[in-house]
């Protein structure tokens, strides 16, 4: 698959644009953020979430959509990052229509070679059914799962 690049001055790096049309891009002010949070709010990882803390997370974070055409986003992925030594990969979804093309692959691979993440030597991600699809991505299990711990909000904090 070739990758073009065009410059775009409102994102950090270049879009980029496969053969069958698709564009990556990770400029911020593409994101269709009312497709994204109807999206996210019928994902098992994020049911019901608000739209006030999906726009906060975008802001927080380095993010990157995936569009058919202008004005067609049809996946999304953002990463939390120090954009020194650690990332988190989440949020990640392919449209159903476009889904089995590479292109939750293409997001993960085109965020680890962000110019802002080539340091980082920590990345996770969590996933309940595509596991074959990131190890494609060079992720496996934890290798010391004893030394993670995580703490979660009960769901009316960040629920609709």
């Amino acid at each position: 698959m070739r990758i073009f690049a065009i410059s775009c001055s409102m994102c950090s790096t270049a879009d980029q644009t496969r053969d069958d049309g698709y564009v990556l891009s990770f400029d911020p002010d593409r994101l269709d953020v009312a497709m994204i949070w109807m999206q996210l709010r019928d994902e098992y990882w994020s049911p019901k979430i608000r739209r006030d803390i999906v726009e906060k997370a975008i802001a927080g974070s380095v993010v990157a959509g995936v569009y058919l055409k202008p004005g067609e986003q049809v996946g999304y992925t953002r990463v939390v990052t120090d954009k020194a030594c650690f990332a988190w990969v989440c949020d990640i979804f392919v449209l159903e229509a476009h889904r089995g093309k590479g292109l939750a692959k293409w997001m993960v691979r085109s965020m680890h070679e962000h110019p802002e993440h080539l340091t980082i030597r920590k990345w996770v991600l969590g996933t309940r059914s595509a596991h074959e699809v990131y190890r494609a991505c060079g992720y496996s299990g934890l290798a010391k799962p004893e030394m993670w711990m995580e703490r979660v909000l009960p769901p009316e904090s960040w629920q609709e």
